[in-house]
């Protein structure tokens, strides 16, 4: 008994033991996958819940097709995706569904509702089964069939939202599993905007298209007045400190310009939209044309047409002086630079800042002929690579926004209208800012006049009239400009985006972003608003990123809303034309554009060489012959001190773009320099040694510049000389030239000259050099001595003819024997002629 009672116990203490391992083990599972799945919300626009991101699947958005509903439409739409296992174990059981939550009903909201929970996409479809397992690093596609109208039955696979209005909707793409050791949860989810520009009629089979005409999506509301401008820009490629010259090759810091020209670059895909939209069998409406405006930056192309000949690439970018290897773009860059020219003279065309200067740093450095250039200059690069006539007077600021002192710098160069951001300015009255207007509803809205008059600009020197020219400000819309900006790789978040609203957008999939962006241009069209203005401006970033499906799709939206009489297109000069609102602006300078910009300390460094640049310009001369001018040769310099103040790649890292442009300034400054230093007097070797007293100083000059040059010499003549000033004076280009300098020296003694060349101005060139001058000429002893000497022999002869007037012997003589005298001299004589017949014996 006591052994039967004894093992009766240990078997219910293993059997507790185990349970209580099962239960262990069920909490843990519990507890890592559940918390797992709670936070793998969306790590994009939806992740606003979840800054962790998915653990376990990642679901991508692929395409959407059609991308936008029109009332004759299919009254259904398809979307694609991609889940992919991103976690450390299986997942069973993975299945989708799509979400709907209520239509957009102010602007703010197409950033807005994207980060909204799930919870508030509450029209939602049944889930659609996609894959019984997946495992690790394992991906799986599928395609959704989605209904706009709800039915009794719908086919099998297919989903309803229920749309029976226009509008912008946000979907949600949820996407559920059970990962190993777990339960099933929602693992991720994508969002993404549909405009819904028309609902196609209701009928019984809810996939069967009507024909039956439909009402108008927007009753009573006239069409929205719509202007596109179309960036072609890149970020600095020239290395900085080449002058110009006549066959010299240009050098680029990298090759990634010859890829973005050549056939699926960048700048190809945008292009290439363009060509496909514009021509005449292109399938578009004629009125897509009149609505866009091409927004070159003239570096871009000054860069591609130097490309076009052979060019060098360093081999390190952060090694200027480094080696350097072949381009490889020359081809493309031709081809690319082609056909913009053939393009740009059919359309508008407007010259962005030359390489998207600040003109906040611009209007800091103070300096006139740097500011021309980067402002006045640009349409007329602009006008002669591409052999049109661009739009005058307007300034695009790459960040959108525009403080006093920039403004001002616009205003004194000519300008008459800068496109701002919306939120950009505000009401002089005491209004709130222009974007932060609320409607009715209290939501945060964009309510802007097209054209505003701005005050309170400041002007750049005192002696300007003190209102000051006018400059007005044509806003675009901020919600669609940072919708736009989203699109392509690698996409920014503009600084005028609110601060509510930014996030990482490069974890939502292209297809969603394209989806936001349409959403966004098309959202004024479907949203008629009491007492603003029906019109649009849309502004993509300066660097933009679309690529050529991309860039296409949109430019068929705009196409859509003007066949649609949503949209109709207005003009860049049309939009220009526009009076202000007679209600004064002030420039409101946001807060992100300032943290943005271009540091002050590089202000006073580039203000110095642009002074050094102006003051050598000002000493070159032009001569017929020559067959390179003072500008061709110096305006590289300056075009590379507008880079140092430039914004682009600042939004990618202040410290990188803080490194670039002082890399940029050592360069440009130390080629300055050394231009200074090629035009010089050569030292003469030894003590230079003077015939007589005014003797002239020569001298001579040597101009290493290929370039002739005025010039003065500098002399700083000790006491001991008078040295004559000789006036201006011109050295031939890679020449020497001789000076007499005419040159007086009272004394004997070794005398140092201290003699520089300086421009005509009195800016110092070269090196000073000193010369050691003696003279043949005693000077003032010399002529102390002869005085002496003279006044001597004239008091001892007129002694002697005192003497003699009087019949005295003069006492000198006392002692003298006449004699002696006259023997010696017959001595003398016979010697004399004793000595010449020997030497006549001789011969």
């Amino acid at each position: 008994m006591t052994r039967a009672g004894s093992g009766r116990p240990g078997q219910d203490t293993a059997a507790l033991h185990r349970w209580i391992l099962s239960f262990v083990a069920v909490v843990v599972a519990v507890l890592t996958v559940c918390p797992s799945a709670a936070t793998a919300q969306p790590s994009g626009s939806g992740s606003g819940a979840a800054p962790t991101g998915p653990k376990f699947l990642k679901l991508s958005l692929d395409s959407v097709t059609p991308t936008a509903i029109t009332a004759s439409s299919d009254p259904y739409f398809v979307v694609s995706g991609t889940i992919t296992n991103i976690g450390d174990r299986p997942v069973d059981d993975v299945s989708v569904r799509i979400q709907r939550a209520a239509a957009v009903t102010n602007p703010s909201g197409l950033r807005s509702t994207l980060r909204l929970d799930q919870n508030s996409y509450d029209v939602a479809g049944e889930f659609q089964d996609v894959a019984d397992r997946l495992d690790t690093g394992q991906r799986k596609q599928f395609s959704l069939t989605v209904a706009l109208h709800s039915a009794a039955e719908l086919p099998s696979g297919i989903s309803s939202i229920d749309i029976s209005a226009p509008g912008i909707y946000p979907l949600l793409l949820n996407v559920n599993g059970a990962p190993s050791y777990g339960g099933q949860a929602r693992l991720d989810d994508a969002r993404f905007l549909l405009p819904v520009l028309g609902v196609p009629i209701a009928t019984p089979d809810p996939m069967k298209r009507t024909v039956t005409p439909t009402v108008p999506a927007v009753p009573d509301a006239p069409p929205v007045a719509t202007t596109m401008l179309w960036p072609l820009a890149d970020r600095p490629r020239l290395v900085a400190g080449a002058t110009g010259s006549v066959q010299g090759e240009a050098l680029l810091t990298d090759d990634d310009l010859a890829s973005s020209l050549a056939s699926g670059g960048r700048l190809d895909q945008l292009l290439s939209a363009l060509e496909t939209a514009l021509k005449p069998d292109g399938g578009h409406d004629h009125k897509l044309t009149s609505a866009l405006c091409l927004a070159i930056d003239p570096d871009l192309l000054l860069t591609v047409s130097d490309m076009t000949d052979d060019y060098r690439v360093l081999a390190s970018p952060s090694d200027p002086d480094g080696t350097t290897r072949a381009g490889t773009g020359a081809h493309a860059a031709k081809a690319w630079l082609d056909r913009l020219r053939t393009l740009a003279p059919s359309m508008c065309v407007v010259a962005l800042p030359f390489a998207q200067v600040d003109p906040t740093a611009l209007a800091q450095v103070g300096d006139e002929t740097l500011s021309d250039r980067a402002l006045n200059a640009p349409a007329d690069l602009v006008d002669s690579l591409l052999s049109v006539k661009s739009v005058r007077g307007v300034a695009l600021p790459d960040s959108g926004t525009l403080d006093a002192d920039g403004a001002g710098l616009l205003a004194h160069h000519g300008y008459t209208t800068a496109v701002l951001a919306d939120n950009a300015v505000a009401a002089s009255d005491g209004r709130s800012n222009i974007s932060s207007a609320k409607s009715p509803s209290g939501a945060i809205e964009s309510v802007n006049p097209d054209m505003v008059r701005l005050s309170g600009i400041t002007l750049p020197t005192a002696g300007d009239v003190p209102n000051g020219p006018e400059l007005h400000a044509a806003t675009f819309d901020i919600w669609s400009a940072t919708a736009l900006a989203a699109i392509g790789s690698h996409p920014p978040t503009p600084p005028f985006t609110p601060d509510r609203v930014r996030y990482d957008v490069t974890n939502d999939s292209r297809a969603a972003r394209l989806q936001d962006a349409l959403g966004a241009v098309s959202w004024t069209a479907l949203n008629p608003q009491a007492g603003r203005p029906r019109s649009a401006v849309l502004m993509p970033p300066q660097q933009w990123g679309a690529n050529r499906d991309e860039a296409t799709a949109l430019l068929g939206q705009l196409d859509l809303l003007f066949r649609n009489n949503l949209a109709a297109p207005r003009s860049f000069a049309e939009l220009l034309a526009q009076q202000p609102d007679p209600q004064p602006y002030d420039l409101d300078y946001l807060p992100a554009a300032a943290d943005e910009a271009v540091p002050d300390h590089f202000a006073e460094p580039v203000r110095q060489q642009a002074h050094n640049i102006t003051e050598l310009m000002g000493a070159l001369v032009d001569q017929p012959q020559q067959e390179l001018t003072p500008r061709t040769f110096l305006t590289p310099l300056r075009d590379d001190l507008i880079r140092v103040l430039t914004t682009s790649d600042r939004r990618a890292g202040a410290a990188a773009a803080d490194t670039t442009a002082q890399r940029r300034l050592d360069q440009t400054a130390r080629t300055i320099d050394d231009l200074f230093h090629s035009v010089t007097v050569l030292p003469p070797g030894g003590v230079y040694t003077l015939a007589s007293e005014q003797s002239p100083l020569l001298l001579v000059a040597r101009n290493d510049l290929p370039v002739a040059i005025r010039i003065k010499f500098r002399i700083d003549a000790p006491t001991e000389t008078n040295i004559k000033d000789i006036g201006e004076q011109q050295l031939p280009a890679k020449g020497t030239r001789s000076f007499q300098i005419p040159t007086e020296v009272s004394d004997s003694r070794n005398l140092v000259i201290p003699i520089a060349l300086t421009t005509p101005d009195g800016t110092p060139l070269g090196n000073a050099v000193s010369v050691s001058v003696r003279s043949n000429a005693y000077g003032r002893v010399l002529a102390i001595i002869t005085a002496c000497a003279g006044a001597l022999l004239l008091l001892l002869a007129g002694r002697r003819l005192w003497h003699r007037f009087r019949g005295q012997s003069d006492p000198a003589d006392e002692g003298f024997d006449p004699e002696r005298r006259r023997r010696v001299n017959k001595y003398l004589r016979a010697r004399k002629r004793k000595l010449r017949d020997e030497n006549q014996e001789a011969r």
